[in-house]
């Protein structure tokens, strides 16, 4: 996690409740009622829970109100405890200490035309995105919302309101496979310089990567939250070059690249370190990658890594660091 983004404005809970099965959402505001700091469509804060994890949360709120923020937050049972804790443990009028919002899956200025396409609790950096969207007529956009059942829906009134008829499509499968979003025909062909994101589970953001494989690498967005490609049980530990100096680096099972060469001193730029916003892109030199990412194309990882998820099939590597 960028040290630069951690905790730093306190602000008191002014609602929170269930929204969806296991889904929670959290309202917060400055306790003297002054507007909290400006933000973008995408952004996201990170979050100190009492227990001592940071946890990164979008912001799904409208950016014109600075009023509060929200964030929705997915009741996970078998997760790192971040989950739990809060939605356990928090409750109106309690305090939290909060980032100030960053961006690693922003709209482009240019960009007139989207598709976005949500999965479960992928679905909250979208809400922030509708809204600011909606009354501009020169941008166009169409959410694709895949969910199991109604009740599993997060934001399913605020979506049904007459302002996004005929812009927002809720998909429900039941949790069948064979029953999930046709991506093809939402995809096939690239109309009016259109851009996709994705934001949901990792097989989701697999199937929009191989349905858009034509599209231009530029015009495709992701984010993702899950930790899930990063760390595997049967990892192994491998040794990291630097290039720029010869140290070499010891990266244990269970530990990325990222943080083990911070572990050692070095500053090294990223954001999202989930493998999808490319901020940590970086040469590879010598050695076989374990490509985990969903940012570089097939042409790319093999001259190129993401360390903030990727590790290596070879006992070493070298990197142009």
């Amino acid at each position: 996690m960028n040290s630069a983004l951690l905790a730093d404005i306190p602000v008191q809970i002014t609602r929170a409740e269930e929204i969806a099965d296991g889904i929670h959402l959290f309202e917060m505001r400055c306790k003297d009622g002054s507007d909290l700091p400006a933000f973008t469509a995408g952004s996201h804060i990170n979050l100190r829970v009492p227990n001592g994890l940071v946890r990164k949360y979008s912001l799904c709120s409208d950016p014109a109100d600075r009023s509060h923020y929200r964030v929705a937050i997915k009741r996970e049972d078998n997760g790192r405890g971040g989950s739990v804790y809060l939605i356990d443990n928090t409750k109106v009028g309690d305090e939290w200490m909060i980032s100030t919002p960053d961006n690693a899956f922003a709209l482009p200025q240019r960009g007139d035309n989207f598709i976005f396409i949500a999965g479960g609790i992928g679905i909250t950096p979208f809400i922030a995105m509708i809204h600011a969207l909606k009354d501009d007529p020169a941008k166009k956009f169409k959410l694709y919302y895949c969910s199991r059942t109604p009740e599993m829906t997060a934001f399913r009134e605020e979506l049904s309101a007459p302002e996004f008829k005929g812009k927002v499509v809720i998909h429900y499968d039941g949790g069948d496979p064979s029953k999930a979003l046709d991506l093809w025909p939402i995809v096939e062909e690239r109309k009016n310089r259109e851009h996709v994101y994705c934001c949901g589970p990792r097989g989701l953001m697999e199937a929009v990567r191989a349905a858009t494989g034509h599209w231009t690498p530029t015009s495709i967005h992701f984010e993702a939250f899950s930790e899930a490609d990063a760390r595997r049980p049967d990892d192994q530990p491998f040794k990291v070059k630097l290039n720029s100096t010869g140290e070499v680096i010891d990266v244990p099972a269970g530990t990325t690249i990222l943080e083990a060469m911070r572990a050692n001193g070095k500053d090294v730029p990223s954001s999202c370190e989930s493998g999808t916003c490319g901020t940590c892109r970086t040469k590879l030199l010598e050695g076989e990658a374990d490509h985990r990412d969903l940012v570089l194309t097939e042409n790319e990882r093999s001259s190129q890594i993401m360390i903030c998820v990727s590790r290596a099939k070879t006992p070493d590597i070298t990197i142009d660091r």
